[in-house]
């Protein structure tokens, strides 16, 4: 078939072997990557515009351990079954609809953030090259990187090995071009140039701006070898990305005085600063295409029972995303994926809950990846699971208190366990699992 010409598979739909994965540093390449990317930049120039030096420092430092304890929880899960996030719901938790639920939850979120992403690289690219309007620059930009996603963890490995160092030593060259006159101490000391943020606020923002990224972790972390390499990869990536990047946000909102870098930085090194631009959208824009890819593949498989080809689905939703960007259209639909995302953080704690305290299917799991393949069957609907994804979520949006993406995530974690215990968490019926029967054959074949 043509559609299986098309970029690879890249085992969309069952588990990846352990001879195809890949070292730890491998990953945590493309994870540093991500937690790079312009709007860790962004995201520490209004942290820094709000608070001072030091309790920027504590929000970042609070926000990062958040989101690397749900990274390892999530991604551990994913590198021991070797499945992307949406498949692996069918048995953590969510059920075979279910699972159709928050593949198409995934699908339509990230395809809309690559749109916008796309837009924002379109920006740049016209006040570095010129020549073609924005809408084209949009459009061209999103097709490169659908091009990149094609081919799969493969490509974009390289992608990363190329964008991330590029964008570090253009970060550190205009940043410190930026800051060069300035006393770095002075900086430090000086009080937040902006309305005060406090720390539950500034802590807040550093967490729930990467939560969607740290629920769809085993996206990734299937293509780790071992759980201490999740670890690893997570530490270091998340680490050296919020302090590297966020924390020079910081420093440039207080020598500027104010949280608009984006201008400042392209107005004072001009190319540089464009360059930033770009290439710290691409290094996290190649994973929105290739996650949501991921979650419709899965969504096309359980509702209509059709294994259709990851790449060519890449293709699809690539140039829709693409030209809706080079419309504007998505721009208006930034509030709605906003409102999405509070949907996500339950995602992770029913997950975390059943795979490690309730596990009411982990045995299927265990029994089947022993032998390599995915079990025959999944609960068709697990109603318990779809009531508490909807209190939590409703935690999420309305207590006032703490962050709402974690207690969403910690509501959706205790109800699912107590719901556990009590008996309550129960399938609705049986599907079966149509990969199961041809996973020996699949699995095994090079893509």
């Amino acid at each position: 078939m043509a559609a299986a010409h098309v970029g690879v598979d890249d085992y969309a739909l069952v588990r990846v072997p352990q001879e195809k994965r890949y070292s730890w540093w491998s990953v945590a390449v493309q994870r540093f990557g991500q937690v790079s990317a312009l709007s860790q930049f962004l995201l520490g120039s209004t942290v820094g515009f709000g608070m001072g030096f030091w309790d920027a420092f504590w929000a970042f430092t609070l926000g990062a351990v958040i989101l690397e304890l749900v990274c390892i929880g999530v991604g551990i899960i994913g590198c021991r079954e070797g499945l992307q996030t949406s498949v692996l719901t069918r048995w953590t938790g969510f059920g075979h609809g279910g699972s159709a639920v928050v593949g198409v939850a995934i699908g339509i979120s990230l395809i809309g953030w690559f749109g916008i992403q796309s837009g924002v690289s379109a920006e740049g690219l016209l006040s570095l090259i010129g020549v073609l309007p924005t809408w084209a620059w949009s459009l061209l930009f999103g097709l490169v990187v659908t091009l990149i996603v094609l081919w799969g963890f493969a490509s974009m490995k390289w992608v990363a090995y190329v964008t991330v160092p590029a964008f570090i030593v253009l970060v550190a060259w205009s940043v410190g071009s930026e800051l060069f006159g300035h006393d770095v101490g002075a900086l430090v000391a000086l009080p937040p140039p902006g309305p005060s943020m406090s720390l539950l606020e500034g802590t807040t923002l550093v967490a729930g701006g990467f939560i969607v990224g740290a629920v769809i972790t085993p996206d990734m972390t299937r293509f780790n070898r071992t759980s201490a390499d999740v670890v690893k990869q997570t530490v270091v990536g998340f680490t050296i990305g919020e302090y590297l990047i966020g924390m020079s946000g910081v420093l440039l909102a207080h020598a500027i005085r104010s949280d608009d870098i984006i201008t400042i930085v392209t107005s004072s090194v001009g190319w540089v600063g464009t360059l930033v631009i770009i290439l710290g959208t691409l290094k996290i824009n190649d994973w929105n295409l290739y996650s949501s890819g991921l979650g419709i593949v899965n969504f096309m498989g359980t509702v209509f029972g059709k294994r259709v080809n990851r790449a060519m689905v890449t293709l699809i939703i690539g140039v829709i995303g693409s030209v809706l960007a080079a419309g504007g259209i998505l721009d208006s639909f930034t509030g709605f994926l906003t409102l999405l995302g509070i949907a996500f953080p339950p995602i992770a704690g029913i997950m975390v809950a059943e795979y490690f305290v309730v596990k009411q299917w982990r045995p299927e799991l265990d029994r089947s990846r022993a032998a390599g393949t995915l079990p025959e069957t999944a609960p068709t609907w697990v109603p318990a699971t779809l009531v508490i994804w909807v209190l939590a979520a409703l935690v999420g949006q309305f207590v006032a208190w703490g962050l709402p993406s974690i207690n969403s995530l910690i509501a959706a974690f205790l109800l699912y366990v107590v719901a556990g215990k009590f008996g309550l968490v129960r399938g609705v019926g049986l599907s079966r699992t149509a990969e199961g029967t041809e996973l020996s054959a699949a699995q095994r074949e090079v893509v």
